[in-house]
């Protein structure tokens, strides 16, 4: 079965051979050195001041994003299940909260967060996804982050990347903290969160705020190349394998082009068989398709053709299938997957079959490797 879902991903096999290692334990010179390595890797990744490893998923360091930075009041931007989340949770912890909702394939505008924002002084955090995973959608997340600085500069930007780390270059300039989830493009197991702090934002966290959750003691310690409280070591390893992995394949750098190139190309590919991408902007994390027969769809690509991709969640349920782009996937699996798809049109008697979506998509993502040889 080929998994295809926007989280968890594939984990490959040199990292779980790097994970089934003997077991460390998380307070010897050993493990710091791991430790050491993988957060120095980080740095490279983040482009941030400061990085934390939490042991937890993407939701804990959500909260502890909006516990640490939001003294006040927090604006959220609602396009999804997730953007709804950051409003969730200062309302759990008892800050204000002012939300901005859109339909899931809407993204925010620069100026109807400065309108939140100049009417609201008591705002002193933004949260926003840059990839709203619930749809597939791309918020302009550092247009809206510049604007507000030049309006505020002390207003805290967050920006959850939990579905864009590893996936595009986000430019972090006017971001203050930027999360991450190990069950995404870094291609591990669920359990791994990291955050990336601008210096802005390690001197707004002072001492901090909780226990567990507390972003001043974490910093402290993995300074110190080691946690506060129990490391997810396992994981951390893990981490440090596929970022070396990264490295080893081209780069970072070539993981964002071939993402990029692999996402425009089954997106070409799909809407080429007269199927219809839901966001207006659709994030590279996954390819979203609005289809009144999804699920009819969903079900035939795992019972028929081995490829498990994901659906939609509330309203959306039965509406759209979403088929991930993160991580290192090899471009045959991704003709499959569109060719399954295909398939399972044909099945449904919506179209005859005639190899339009491999060809589109061989087109699409071989046509630069091709003008080059040509050259």
């Amino acid at each position: 079965m080929l998994l295809f879902t926007p989280g968890p991903t594939p984990v490959p096999e040199s990292v779980r051979l790097a994970m089934a290692e003997p077991t460390l334990h998380h307070r010897t010179p050993e493990f710091e050195a791991i430790f050491k390595e993988t957060r120095e890797l980080l740095f490279d990744l983040f482009a941030t001041d400061e990085v934390v490893m939490l042991a937890s998923t993407g939701t804990g360091a959500m909260e502890a994003a909006v516990t640490n930075l939001c003294h006040d009041t927090l604006l959220n931007i609602n396009s999804g299940k997730f953007g709804e989340r950051f409003g969730k949770i200062a309302q759990a912890h008892g800050l204000k909260n002012v939300e901005i909702k859109h339909e899931w394939d809407t993204p925010a505008s620069v100026d109807e967060v400065l309108e939140a924002v100049t009417a609201n002084a008591s705002i002193d955090t933004i949260a926003i996804q840059v990839s709203e995973s619930a749809g597939g959608l791309r918020h302009p997340v550092e247009e809206i982050a510049a604007a507000v600085k030049e309006v505020n500069p002390n207003i805290m930007v967050i920006a959850d990347g939990i579905t864009a780390v590893g996936v595009e270059r986000i430019d972090v300039s006017n971001i203050d903290c930027l999360i991450a989830g190990s069950q995404k493009a870094l291609m591990l197991p669920p359990g791994l969160a990291i955050l990336g702090l601008s210096k802005a934002a390690i001197e707004k966290i002072g001492a901090g705020k909780g226990y567990y959750f507390n972003l001043a003691s974490e910093i402290k310690k993995q300074q110190q190349n080691t946690t506060a409280y129990t490391a997810a070591t396992t994981l951390i390893i893990g981490l440090g394998a596929i970022l070396k992995q990264i490295e080893a394949d081209g780069g970072i750098g070539k993981l964002y082009c071939d993402t990029a190139r692999r996402a425009k190309a089954t997106r070409f590919a799909l809407e080429a068989l007269g199927l219809h991408s839901y966001p207006k902007t659709p994030a590279r994390s996954m390819t979203t398709i609005y289809d009144e027969n999804a699920s009819e769809i969903r079900n035939l690509l795992k019972t028929d053709f081995g490829v498990n991709v994901a659906g939609g969640q509330d309203h959306l349920k039965g509406k759209i299938f979403r088929i991930n782009q993160m991580g290192l996937i090899e471009p045959y699996e991704m003709v499959w997957v569109v060719n399954a798809v295909e398939l399972a049109l044909a099945k449904l008697g919506r179209r005859d079959f005639d190899g339009t979506a491999s060809r589109v998509f061989n087109e699409e993502f071989f046509k630069s490797t091709l003008k080059k040889e040509e050259k």
